[in-house]
């Protein structure tokens, strides 16, 4: 049963995100091989500043355009929504071929729609659910769009940009347990939202688009769910709390405008016009911005108490994990862990 057709999303979303900026062959090359070598250059890096060590090449690095993160994203959700599929077929059996064809590729433009719009932002992705060990994404068409837009020298960005990503790699690698456990709870979300909830999300998110209000988080409204999405809140604020303290403690020893760089890009994070505070709002952005925000202010305290071999404690399985509430208590994870 299909409950989206994602190549129609992959086709709608590519139309929608565009190309990317003008580059020449050799702009496009020049750019792919040096997002090529800064990710390697950051694996170890990477692991002397933080202690988490993995062995090269163990989740391949893809330079990828726009189309290629739309698809790498649809394959991801694919995996997620499988259990809501199985179950809507158990309990009412498939629809006639025409009501699901219809109804898949109805959906289909609706999440190809919102993919659309942020496979124009993302900078890079770890993927933690393609097997067997993950693998780390770096568009390269909204890396020069960046670099551009904010007057950034071309070398140093990008490196900036693959210390951040590659940390991702790092933590996953590092920790292989990690990705299942995300893995379940995404999947936990999913097996509690019932598929009309789902489609009504989808269809309002597609609406809020257009009219400027609503998000995909109202998905979750059930104390279940809440529960559910506290832990993956706290484990999202570590990961990209981490990474940005990572970045930060690595970037003045190898980026000499990394100091730009950042007051820059945190001015770019706040967003540029209306379009962009509509996408925030409209898939729960400005919570990921906290993100960024909550978990380095918890991973930097912790560090500056403990030490980062005592922090690393952290990644030693679920239990160590902060749960939402202690992201903004660290002295109580402490406690709890240490």
């Amino acid at each position: 049963m299909n409950l989206v057709d994602w190549d129609f999303a992959v086709t709608v979303g590519s139309r929608i995100a565009g190309p990317g900026p003008d580059v020449s062959p050799d702009e496009a090359a020049a750019a792919v091989l040096e997002l090529r070598e800064g990710a390697a250059r950051s694996t170890p890096l990477v692991g002397d500043y933080t202690g988490l060590q993995t062995r090269p090449g163990t989740a391949p690095v893809l330079v990828v355009d726009r189309p290629g993160w739309l698809r790498a994203n649809a394959d991801g959700f694919a995996t997620i929504l499988d259990p809501i599929v199985a179950k809507v077929a158990e309990k009412k059996g498939r629809p006639s071929p025409f009501a699901e064809a219809i109804g898949s590729r109805v959906t289909g433009a609706e999440v190809g729609l919102m993919l659309g719009f942020l496979g124009s932002k993302v900078l890079g992705q770890f993927d933690p659910f393609f097997a067997p060990h993950g693998r780390l994404l770096l568009v390269a068409p909204n890396i020069v769009h960046v670099e551009r837009e904010i007057g950034a020298d071309p070398s140093d960005f990008r490196l900036w940009v693959c210390l951040h990503e590659e940390t991702h790699r790092v933590q996953f690698t590092a920790n292989p347990w990690l990705g299942d456990h995300l893995l379940a709870q995404m999947q936990g979300i999913a097996d509690t939202i019932e598929p009309s909830a789902l489609l009504d999300g989808l269809r309002r998110g597609a609406e809020a688009i257009r009219g400027g209000n609503g998000s995909v988080l109202d998905l979750v409204s059930s104390p279940e769910q809440k529960e559910i999405l506290d832990r993956v809140t706290g484990v999202m604020s570590l990961l990209e709390g981490h990474a940005d303290v990572v970045m930060d403690g690595v970037g003045p020893t190898v980026i000499p405008s990394v100091k730009q760089i950042r007051k820059k890009f945190n001015r770019r994070r706040q967003g540029i016009g209306s379009l962009d505070k509509l996408l925030r709002r409209l898939l729960g952005l400005d919570a990921k911005m906290a993100q960024y925000r909550d978990g380095a202010v918890f991973v930097r305290h912790v560090v500056d108490k403990v030490g980062m071999e005592e922090f690393n404690a952290i990644w030693t399985g679920p239990e160590t994990l902060p749960s939402k509430a202690e992201i903004s208590d660290p002295d109580a994870w402490v406690a709890r862990v240490l």
